[in-house]
């Protein structure tokens, strides 16, 4: 683009380049003002213009203050545009998201604050970014630095918000992230994925609970881990599960039959919270579907029998039960 015909001015420019936060701040002031008038003039390529510079001169530069001065720019035009957001989010959360991986800790943590006021302004037509914002936050979770896990905390909180106030959330398409992701054993990652699984349980039109077969294996070995705060979320949302199953006549929406092999398999693990519940949710499995437990005798033999000399008295009560 010429130089006359430049979206921004030599001042923005520079101050959106400069080290100073207080200086960048000043720039996106004036790039929100020139998104509102683009878009009271109509002038949807103006718009363009101005999130394809801030994108392709800012944040992808090499230079990580340009990088942080693309990110506010983006927040910035988000702001601006209002409701009209939704229409550029494809623009304005790639960028940010790739971000997330950035080498320097303050660009993570200002993508981290541009994607909330993006997200802030956008509400539901967030999700259909749900999977990469999921993905960037459980790592950003274990985050070395304190104020990028504390910026990725607070967007988490806002995209729960979200979450339960929308219609919009795709179950399906999150499962098989969900499924992967299960299996951290990063403490902090576990606390995250604990915490989401909670959040989505509360909201009935996700029904998650069709899709419990699908990652109790991975939830069972959070219950295993060494920090007792995680075993003891893991332990209340999997008994949440339960409740819920047993809630159902016949555990109608829940795959026994594809959870038995699962439990089947902690039955025998040296971590006693995971044995014992592991045969209570046998236990109460099979009262309450002994026809559809049948064709698992034998497996469920095989994995209560050496639990009847069990050392711990609770785990040989169930086992005997």
């Amino acid at each position: 683009m010429p130089a006359d015909e430049y979206v921004f001015s030599a001042g923005v420019v520079k101050a959106l380049n400069d080290k100073l936060y207080d200086k960048r701040k000043v720039a996106a002031l004036e790039v929100e003002k020139l998104v509102k008038e683009a878009s009271a003039a109509n002038d949807l390529q103006k718009i363009d213009q101005i999130i394809d510079t801030l994108k392709q001169d800012f944040v992808y530069s090499t230079n990580a203050n340009s990088r942080k001065g693309g990110l506010i720019g983006l927040a910035a035009t988000a702001i601006a545009l209002g409701q009209a957001t939704q229409t550029y989010l494809a623009n304005l959360c790639t960028p940010v998201l790739a971000c997330f991986a950035d080498q320097d800790s303050r660009v993570r943590y200002y993508a981290c604050e541009a994607l909330y006021n993006i997200a802030k302004v956008s509400r539901g037509h967030i999700l259909c970014f749900f999977n990469e914002i999921f993905d960037g936050l459980s790592k950003l979770a274990a985050d070395a630095d304190p104020n990028v896990k504390n910026g990725a905390e607070l967007l988490d909180r806002l995209i729960k918000d979200v979450v339960t106030e929308s219609e919009g959330f795709n179950i399906e398409k999150f499962i098989p992230l969900l499924r992967e992701r299960v299996y951290a054993i990063n403490p902090y990652v576990r606390q995250f994925l604990v915490s989401w699984l909670t959040v989505l349980d509360s909201v009935p039109d996700i029904r998650l609970l069709e899709y419990v077969h699908t990652f109790l294996d991975g939830l069972f070995k959070i219950l295993s881990d060494d920090s007792k705060d995680i075993r003891m979320q893991a332990e209340t949302v999997l008994g949440e599960f339960l409740s819920e199953i047993l809630a159902r006549v016949g555990g109608g929406d829940a795959k026994l039959s594809e959870m038995v092999p699962i439990l089947v398999s902690h039955c025998q693990s040296t971590d006693q919270l995971t044995q014992l519940t592991a045969i209570s949710w046998i236990k109460e499995f099979v009262a309450l579907s002994q026809h559809a437990m049948l064709p698992f005798n034998d497996l469920l033999l095989g994995a209560i029998l050496p639990c009847l000399s069990h050392p711990v008295e609770q785990i040989r009560e169930h086992a005997v039960a």
